[in-house]
């Protein structure tokens, strides 16, 4: 890998930085290797927005080499929202750059006096001022730093007015809505007064036997554009699940209340591209395309929706105007915050107005009925300026139930709200949301996915019942690691690559000589490092929960009357992961990792 280009943002300081060569083999790259070289850095007591708190972004050793699906890159540090670990994974031609311009990272610590853009041109780094871009959203400011660099080929990572706010879900956004969304580190840029990232670059991306890479990546693309999950993807997007999810009683609806709602089936990638899809459009060399080109009857194309932002803005709201949800993914793109907190925020403050809980006193006449989407928008206004019932919401749901002495009803793990994958339809879910390293999220583990049977048996997984319990606990934390192979390379998780096909890919790529083993065990070891970081930051296992409303049964949908064991499921998982009875890896596990003394 390149060296890391460190910014000390409060003197202007830019050093670089070389990553230790046996971090490199052990981690991968990217999220496992962002925690090993953040983890001295990330204490208790560290204040996420305080200049000292430190955000790194970091690439892959398969980034931008037009494998299949790897054009992406992470963004690491310790959440505002969660004060937990904190990672997030983002597509687009950012990260791409960033290799090209011979930095394979940017760790940014300190905070600029004013507001600031860094731009990267070629290996140079140079701070300018950003006061004239201070307010602009993100797609203006990629826009303008283009035209003030004078190169469309320049791209930009930057924060929105919710990153300047500091509102708990700000995310960092490139290439016009790819979404660096979760965990809030678009306020911890803010913080820094760091509008922008700018880079451009010309160089070549390293690999260690080129021509080895080259024929195997050909045959990886082919089999992946021919794969029938690619298929699905490409015509319909990640929303191209939807109905089956629906049925299945995994969509949630009315803030994971209800199991079924009428017109639910508005929301879905088959109706979006029966109605308002014009294009497609893709990350860096990616074969999928998954993303959507929409046109809502302005005659203007803009990004279509995602699966997450269909149903948070939709069901999850009573609501059932695909063409409303686009809308609001696009308000949460520009003002920078991740849509699936947005709206899981909103779905809360509804959810108690029903109940009496919140009065249109506290929201300044607006009424939060399910279906109101003329509020919903108002409040995504709101949250993102920080102004009227908005900035209670802007810290996000656990800070909105705490308000109102109702913090239980809030469906988030350890700060960060559930993704739309309700775990009584999938209990895999479960204990994914409940014991992933950065509060409750599907990118650590889409084992919904595995719920249903996509299950790869060279990993050593087994398909179980979707309703099954601590038998599949093990299985469960096997997905994990899976994925946590991924977010090191960074391999998106729509891209169904065999196994046997990465772990070539990885041994071109970086000259080494891995077996499927050696990559599992890498991913184990980075799940097992956040872990020890997380610990480190003050949580404890009584902290490995589900809300609430989760442990409740719904009352009719295609999950009707399922009883989560979730209990049973978590001891079971604690077992399998070599951890104590207290959630805490034992000694031994950690030795066997090579974590020992960490």
């Amino acid at each position: 890998m390149q060296p890391i280009l460190k910014v000390n943002l409060s003197s202007g300081e830019c050093t670089d930085y070389t990553i230790p060569a046996e971090w490199e083999r052990d981690y991968l790259g990217a999220a496992s290797l962002a925690a090993r070289i953040l983890y001295d850095d990330l204490t208790a007591d560290l204040d996420p927005l305080a200049p000292e708190a430190p955000l790194l972004i970091l690439t892959g050793p398969l980034t931008g080499t037009a494998g299949p699906a790897v054009g992406r890159f992470v963004v690491c540090g310790k959440s505002p929202a969660t004060r937990l670990w904190a990672e997030s994974n983002v597509g687009g031609f950012f990260g791409v750059e960033l290799r090209k311009a011979g930095y394979d990272g940017i760790w940014l610590t300190g905070a600029s006096s004013s507001p600031s853009y860094l731009f990267l041109n070629d290996g140079k780094p140079e701070l300018r001022a950003a006061d004239h871009l201070w307010g602009q959203d993100t797609y203006e400011i990629q826009e303008s730093l283009q035209t003030e660099i004078g190169s469309k080929s320049t791209k930009v990572l930057s924060i929105g007015i919710a990153g300047e706010n500091k509102v708990a879900f700000a995310g960092l956004f490139c290439d016009h809505g790819r979404a660096a969304g979760r965990t809030g580190l678009g306020a911890v840029m803010g913080s820094k007064k760091l509008k922008a990232i700018a880079v451009r670059g010309t160089g070549a991306i390293p690999l260690a036997r080129p021509e080895a890479f080259k024929g195997l990546r050909t045959a990886a693309n082919r089999a992946l554009k021919a794969d029938p999950m690619t298929t699905m993807l490409s015509d319909l997007g990640s929303a191209g699940a939807a109905d089956y999810l629906d049925y299945l009683g995994e969509m949630p609806k009315k803030y994971f209340s209800a199991g079924v709602l009428e017109g639910s089936d508005k929301i879905s990638g088959a109706s979006v591209a029966e109605t308002i899809l014009v294009g497609k459009k893709a990350c860096h060399a990616c074969v999928i395309a998954c993303g959507r080109v929409v046109d809502i009857g302005d005659g203007e194309k803009r990004k279509g929706p995602e699966y997450e932002t269909l149903v948070g803005f939709g069901p999850n709201l009573g609501i059932t105007d695909a063409i409303f949800a686009t809308r609001m993914g696009e308000l949460c793109d520009r003002y920078g915050m991740d849509v699936i907190s947005a709206s899981g925020t909103l779905g809360l403050a509804y959810s108690l107005f029903e109940q009496g809980i919140i009065s249109a006193e506290d929201t300044d006449g607006l009424l939060l009925n399910w279906g109101n989407a003329e509020a919903a928008e108002a409040l995504v206004h709101q949250m993102a300026r920080r102004e009227g019932f908005g900035a209670l919401l802007a810290d996000g749901s656990r800070a909105l139930g705490r308000h109102f002495n109702a913090e239980a009803q809030a469906v988030q793990v350890n700060g960060l709200e559930l993704a739309y994958h309700d775990p009584r339809g999938a209990s895999g879910m479960a204990l994914v949301y409940a014991t992933s390293p950065r509060g409750a999220c599907h990118n650590q583990s889409d084992y919904f996915l595995a719920d249903i049977g996509q299950v790869d048996d060279s990993l050593g997984l087994e398909y179980f019942d979707r309703h099954a319990g601590a038998e599949k606990a093990a299985n469960v934390a096997r997905h994990q690691d899976w994925r946590t192979v991924g977010n090191a390379l960074v391999l998106c998780h729509f891209a169904n690559v065999p196994p046997k096909t990465v772990l070539d890919l990885v041994n071109a790529a970086c000259g080494l000589a891995l077996d499927l083993d050696d990559l599992m065990r890498a991913g184990e070891r980075g799940w097992n490092l956040k872990r020890r970081i997380n610990l480190n930051l003050g949580l404890v296992g009584a902290d490995d929960h589900l809300p609430d409303p989760i442990l409740q049964p719904l009352n009719d949908g295609g999950a009707a009357g399922y009883l989560i064991p979730f209990d049973e499921m978590l001891t079971a998982y604690y077992t399998a992961r070599g951890w104590d009875e207290n959630g805490i890896p034992t000694p031994e596990k950690l030795a066997e990792l090579g974590l020992a003394g960490l």
